[in-house]
């Protein structure tokens, strides 16, 4: 299956969220920018919001250094949430603004905050009970033909919401949460659907956040036991083994790291060359479930 996704975005990418909190220079920044593009991790995936809405500007501060990157590498934003911020002071509540005047509003700030001229990829953050279909696909057009973003596409979206969306205006992508912890969209939907539309999935917490190797809890046990099994088996890094579980789905997904660890984008890549048998993909399910497929 070859979807838009897959044209567009590395098979892996580098998600920013924490950048934040890393507490680097702008040429520490750059640097790990350029260390991912030799690895072939070319896409970073951001979000207005990340760091209380400081997150783009670091990551702008540090292409500006190296301007000639931004040809190499694909952006991704997504908007459509409001924080309480001093960065934002006519927010009063955290909310959903799914509304074409905060799309735009949102991407003006993101172009401004990362430096460039276009976004690849602009997604809607949260599914938003207000979201009129009509005025959110007025709002991507516009921005479509003034050049400002090129792809759309969701996130966290079930597979009705994204028709919904879907029928008003083109889509690329839903980026929901999948893990070996955390296997919703296997069973809700949510991946049948993209691999009948031929999309491609983003994943974020593709390791939940860590907890597959920190958690101390009978499932997070029993999984990784199963993962550093096969790991001894392959020759590779147990994250290599989960990456691979989730790169073996059909649909095609492509996993966000959020890690300051160039190790661990190395490993991620590397699940790139792990093509898990079905055996040894169900038994790790089944260590993730605790009981045998039925």
């Amino acid at each position: 299956m070859t979807s838009v996704l897959s044209t567009l975005l590395s098979p892996i990418v580098a998600g920013c969220w924490r950048m934040a909190q890393w507490g680097w220079t702008p040429q520490e920044r750059l640097r790990w920018i350029e260390q991912c593009l030799e690895l072939g991790v070319s896409s970073f995936d951001h979000a207005d919001i990340y760091g209380s809405y400081t997150v783009e500007a670091l990551f702008g501060e540090a292409l500006a250094l190296a301007p000639q990157l931004r040809s190499r590498l694909q952006l991704v934003s997504k908007c459509g949430i409001q924080l309480v911020s001093p960065q934002r002071p006519q927010h009063r509540v955290k909310a959903y603004d799914s509304s074409r005047g905060h799309i735009v509003a949102s991407v003006e700030h993101s172009l401004k905050a990362l430096r460039t001229d276009y976004l690849d990829l602009l997604l809607l953050h949260r599914p938003d009970p207000l979201l009129d279909a009509d005025e959110v696909a007025e709002a991507f057009e516009a921005l479509r033909a003034a050049g400002k973003v090129r792809h759309f596409g969701v996130s966290n979206y079930s597979p009705a919401q994204f028709e919904l969306l879907a029928s008003r205006t083109t889509l690329v992508t839903n980026q929901v949460e999948c893990s070996l912890l955390h296997l919703a969209p296997l069973h809700d939907g949510s991946f049948d659907h993209m691999q009948r539309l031929r999309l491609s999935p983003m994943v974020w917490s593709p390791l939940a956040g860590g907890r597959l190797f920190t958690g101390d809890g009978p499932t997070e046990q029993r999984v990784r036991a199963a993962l550093e099994g096969v790991a001894r088996e392959h020759g590779c890094s147990a994250a290599t083994v989960a990456h691979a579980w989730l790169l073996r789905l059909p649909c095609r997904p492509h996993p966000i790291v959020g890690s300051r660890r160039i190790e661990a984008m190395r490993e991620a890549v590397a699940a790139l060359s792990l093509r898990l048998e079905a055996p040894t993909w169900h038994a790790l399910w089944s260590a993730s479930t605790g009981h045998p497929v039925p």
